[in-house]
């Protein structure tokens, strides 16, 4: 019982733990900055690609 209270003393201490939770966290919200912007830039590109089908479709 004394060898699993000081390996869960030395699990609380180790900070290794909190890095790889700060990356997942960092790497979240880059995923979620990027998906607003190109969903952003998709809806511009298709309106503008729209825009040049139908001047091709009607030979302008």
């Amino acid at each position: 019982m004394d060898k699993f209270i000081s390996k869960a003393k030395e699990f609380a201490s180790d900070e290794e733990g909190l890095t790889v939770v700060e990356y997942v966290i960092g790497a979240a919200l880059m995923v979620a900055g990027l998906g607003v912007i190109f969903s952003g830039l998709g809806a511009a590109l298709a309106t503008k690609l729209n825009t040049i089908i139908s001047n091709i479709g009607t030979g302008n």
